[in-house]
């Protein structure tokens, strides 16, 4: 946009320029957002009935799922059938789930980018998704939530068939943070990426 100023002279302004730090002063969360508090923290069903009444039914099942998975004595059998629309997509299947290990795999079928391999981004997608249930279900026993923060991944070689396995194993459990490694391997036990998963407990 450019504009004259009362000398005369020509000035050029951006109009994005006023608003590229918006992000910074501005929460991009609803003000009436709260994160879902688990275990003993969980809201009680008094409050629930009071939720608006436009809450959808996937948030009802939502809340369903936190609380069997937080409960649950082996979270494999909540996990698969009840799976998050993203698992679901990717046909993740969860093998062994605890706050210590969590192991999953994926199909390559389904999940190839153009060029016939394994998307990257499709395994990427399943490291996040055993790290998250690793710091999810520590995160249980404080009445914490946990959320994705960081993720930092390596593709050490492609998959073009068969499934892709993935391992998660905490290196550090905090009472606010945890950090995961991820190490996905293919059919034949060669690894495929290696990835690290940092998760705020909230």
């Amino acid at each position: 946009m450019t504009h004259q100023d009362p000398s005369g002279q020509h000035i050029h302004e951006d109009p994005t320029a006023a608003d590229s730090d918006r992000w910074l002063r501005e929460d991009p969360a609803p003000a009436d957002y709260r994160a879902p508090r688990l275990a003993g923290a969980m809201p009680s069903d008094d409050a629930a009935a009071a939720a608006p009444a436009s809450a959808s039914a996937s948030d009802g099942a939502g809340l369903e799922k936190i609380r069997a998975l937080a409960s649950a004595k082996d979270p494999v059998p909540v996990l698969n059938s009840h799976p998050g629309q993203l698992d679901e997509r990717l046909g993740v299947t969860y093998l062994e789930a605890s706050k210590d290990r969590v192991v999953a795999r994926m199909p390559v079928e389904g999940n190839r980018q153009p060029m016939g391999l394994l998307h990257g981004g499709s395994t990427i997608a399943l490291c996040e998704s055993v790290a998250s249930i690793g710091a999810f279900l520590h995160g249980a026993e404080l009445g914490k939530a946990a959320v994705g923060v960081d993720v930092n991944a390596t593709h050490h070689k492609s998959a073009t068939s068969g499934f892709v396995t993935a391992t998660a194993t905490p290196i550090r459990m905090g009472k606010t943070a945890t950090s995961h490694e991820v190490v996905v391997v293919d059919d034949a036990g060669e690894r495929v990426c290696t990835a690290r998963i940092t998760c705020f407990l909230k």
